[in-house]
């Protein structure tokens, strides 16, 4: 019997986002980023179930104390990293090289492989706690292998001023998808890298005209070739949004879990699009924001001392009889609520927009044979996703 493809539906909605990111933010803040594991956890819960394959919701299992405890965990494990590995790596620099800028280097360079540790156990976490249709994600220990592939692709690809990005972004992937399992059907990654090199076109085109332009302005000082400079800067920044849509279809495209195969269609000009507005949308609400903090700083300032509006706030000086310590607290309140709400607006304006058009051009062929997947046992983590907790990573998509 033959099963129609299924397609991806997205139930996620702008205002209940806006309302949850907002919470959660702001009690992140209040507890000085204690929150941060509930507030990741609840957004995460939110997103996969509003994608919904074949009308089915997904769903994230994970629990906000595991993440803290994890968190714990992988902050005891880098201190002693930190203090000894890299000490050690300083002393064997200071005992080589002359001077404190090669150590300090070297230190940097050591902490690499923790920031590719840390990747791919977040995945493996993050996969673990993830069901579609009660069946759970999955993903292989191989963290070591990991590792070191991700830092000889990235080794080539500096070397190659980027030339290679898509090689390394290719094999890196077909490492993870290849130890990734859905129940207990693997998936499998096909396709080549070389295939992948058309997606990033744009990319090279603008990468050529900023070259370009700042060669011929270093030789003829004309400032006629700033202009080329800037609109091969602007092209490069439209290719990485059209490399994102059209290297997602085409490595979405080339997997396979067992007889289950996808196909993808996103828009390139649509997450361009989706860059632009969001970006200019945040701006002008966080412009908004700034001028309203303004006029609320003018007004309690005010209250304080009715004669600095007579006075007016040209001269700085002007304000010295107003406490300290209110400038100072209306400075924290204000750089806080900005922060605050470049999150939050980010979440409503840009990640929600993506994750909806990505979501909704992708289809599940063949889903027939899905039937014939069985569950896999719980894989327990100790540290969660501690390690990317700890470190500056991105993390759920």
């Amino acid at each position: 019997m033959a099963f129609a493809d299924l397609r991806t539906d997205y139930a996620g909605r702008g205002a209940p986002l806006f309302r949850l990111a907002l919470k959660t933010g702001v009690l992140t803040v209040l507890t000085l980023g204690f929150y941060r594991f509930w507030m990741k956890t609840r957004m995460r819960r939110y997103y996969w179930s509003a994608i919904r394959p074949g009308g089915v919701p997904m769903e994230y299992t994970a629990q906000a104390t595991e993440k803290l405890l994890g968190f714990l965990i992988a902050v005891v494990i880098l201190a002693f990293y930190i203090g000894v590995v890299n000490l050690i790596l300083m002393f064997f620099s200071f005992s080589l090289f002359a001077g404190n800028a090669p150590a300090y280097a070297v230190s940097v360079v050591g902490l690499v492989p923790i920031f590719f540790f840390a990747q791919y156990r977040a995945r493996r976490y993050i996969l673990a706690r993830t069901r579609w249709r009660g069946i759970r994600f999955g993903l292989e220990p191989g963290v070591k292998g990991y590792v070191w592939r991700a830092m000889l692709h990235w080794a080539i690809t500096i070397l190659t001023l980027g030339i290679l990005w898509p090689r390394m972004t290719f094999a890196l992937e077909k490492y993870r998808t290849d130890r990734t399992w859905y129940g207990d059907a693997k998936f499998a990654q096909g396709g080549r890298w070389q295939d992948l090199m058309g997606a990033m076109k744009h990319v090279y085109l603008g990468a050529a005209i900023m070259g370009g332009g700042t060669l011929a302005l270093s030789l003829s000082l004309s400032p006629i070739w700033s202009l080329a400079i800037v609109m091969g800067g602007v092209w490069t920044g439209l290719g990485l949004s059209y490399w994102r849509a059209e290297s997602f279809k085409r490595l979405t495209e080339w997997k396979t879990l067992g007889d289950v195969g996808f196909r993808c269609h996103p828009r390139g000009g649509t997450v361009v699009g989706i860059y632009i507005l969001g970006s200019l949308a945040i701006s002008g609400l966080l412009i908004a924001l700034v001028f309203g903090l303004m006029m609320i700083l003018g007004i309690a300032v005010s209250m304080i001392d009715p004669g600095v509006l007579e006075r007016g706030f040209s001269n700085l000086d002007n304000l010295a009889s107003v406490p300290g310590w209110i400038i100072t607290l209306l400075g924290v309140v204000a750089y806080f609520s900005v922060f605050l709400f470049w999150g939050v607006l980010k979440e409503v304006f840009i990640k929600l927009p993506l994750v909806r058009h990505f979501a909704e051009t992708t289809e599940i062929l063949n889903p027939g044979a899905l039937a014939q997947v069985r569950q896999r046992p719980r894989d327990e983590f100790a540290e969660a996703e501690g390690f990317a907790d700890a470190l500056p990573l991105g993390g759920g998509f």
